[in-house]
């Protein structure tokens, strides 16, 4: 593969303007999008305008005057049709963290009779985290985590568990998840189904409504482009809307905040997940971000994606330097999400030297670096590029320098 059919590859493609629309640094090739995206310039633009003219001017008018307080619904309806979700499912609010403890404690009051939890071994941490602490809050008898193998997720799904609860891609592994398949085998069962998009939404396509999904939490710093700290998001079925009783009944999810009555009453439907006052500025921020989907077809976004990963990977398999960087995501790109992983033992020192020379990827323990590709802003020609400096730090050991191998609190 030469530089020249990489060139040809920007020219033809239908997704090259969006590049224009994020802020990107000079001489950096940006490989760490599925850990946060680069900043959207609609987004800078719009944090000028909340806090110098709205929030500046207008103050407190503003919950009405600029609708702030519409925000998690207005921003939800820009995500919706990311995830193949009909209007009215989904809220953005909290993290997800805060959102997996809303849905599970809610989805195992559902299940009476049942207290297994069923997850993946290598699950993103805070997700199991979220489970155990459940389990520590309601006692063993209400709620059991399960953290099975990949391989014996579908012989887990027993009738005696209540919730499966799944990360659609692997963090480390970028490995995709059988979505629909998956459901289908645990709902028939009676079981619910809970999905984290976190590496999923504004990435691939996503079908929850097509697949039958129960809930999902998704966040907006990744591919979503919404900065660091940007508010996650929650999808709800709305089947299940008037059996769900979230446990963290702040103001915002009562059916009428400002009555300020004392005794607590749910709103209807998907606004019961909201607890408290959503954060303005950072939601702000995500709802511009989600302006440069306004007219992507999530189906050729992910074509791109596709073509990235396999032209950076047909690169440096082309590289001898390369061969000490085993390939642990799929090679199949049907089951392979936006990312590549690769295991080296110095991973974390060669991330830091790739950083120093213009490549950022990011390091996960205890011996994966990740490249993420985000199609709106990366260039085919950028994994020529990319994969020379790769080369560069490999060939010439520069990551066993001092300085590369001190780790940073971030990693």
């Amino acid at each position: 593969m030469q530089l020249s059919d990489l060139t040809q590859r920007d020219e033809q493609d239908p997704l090259a303007s969006k590049r224009m629309q994020f802020e990107l640094p000079q001489d950096t090739i940006y490989l760490d999008g599925n850990s946060l995206g680069a900043l959207p310039k609609a987004s800078a633009k719009r944090v000028q305008e909340v806090v110098s003219q709205q929030w500046g001017n207008d103050l407190i008018s503003s919950w009405n005057k600029h609708q702030w307080i519409e925000l998690p619904l207005e921003t939800a309806e820009k995500i919706a049709p990311l995830i193949g979700a009909a209007k009215d499912q989904v809220i953005v609010c909290d993290s997800i963290s805060v959102n997996l403890f809303k849905l599970l404690t809610a989805a195992l009051a559902m299940q009476t009779g049942r207290n297994i939890v069923v997850s993946e071994q290598g699950n993103f941490p805070t997700d199991l985290y979220m489970v155990q602490g459940i389990e520590a809050l309601l006692g063993e008898q209400r709620c059991t985590l399960n953290s099975v193998a990949t391989a014996d997720i579908e012989s887990a799904l027993t009738e005696e568990v209540a919730v499966l609860m799944l990360t659609h891609v692997n963090f480390k592994t970028g490995r995709i998840h059988d979505m629909q398949r998956l459901t289908r085998l645990a709902q028939d069962k009676g079981i619910l189904v809970l999905w984290d998009l976190a590496h999923s939404a504004g990435a691939l396509p996503v079908e929850l409504d097509k697949c039958n999904a129960d809930f999902a939490v998704g966040c907006g710093y990744k591919y979503l482009n919404g900065g660091p700290g940007a508010p996650a998001f929650l999808y709800a079925a709305s089947r299940h809307h008037d059996a769900i009783r979230q446990p963290l009944s702040g103001w915002m999810g009562h059916t009428s905040p400002f009555a300020f009555d004392e005794a607590y009453q749910p709103a209807p439907g998907i606004k019961q997940f909201l607890t408290g006052t959503p954060s303005v500025i950072a939601m702000a921020v995500l709802d511009a971000a989600l302006e440069v989907f306004t007219d992507i077809d999530m189906y050729q976004l992910r074509e791109k994606s596709v073509a990235l990963t396999d032209s950076f990977l047909t690169l440096k398999e082309q590289q001898a330097a390369l061969d000490e960087l085993q390939l642990i995501s799929p090679v199949d790109t049907s089951v392979r999400g936006s990312q590549l992983s690769f295991t080296h033992q110095n991973a974390y020192a060669i991330c830091q030297a790739l950083i120093d020379h213009g490549v950022v990827p990011d390091f996960r323990a205890p011996d994966i670096i990740r490249f993420g590709f985000t199609p709106l802003y990366l260039r085919y020609q950028d994994m020529h590029t990319a994969i020379e400096i790769l080369v560069k730090v490999m060939s010439e050991k520069l990551y066993l320098q001092q300085q590369y191998q001190v780790k940073a609190a971030v990693t």
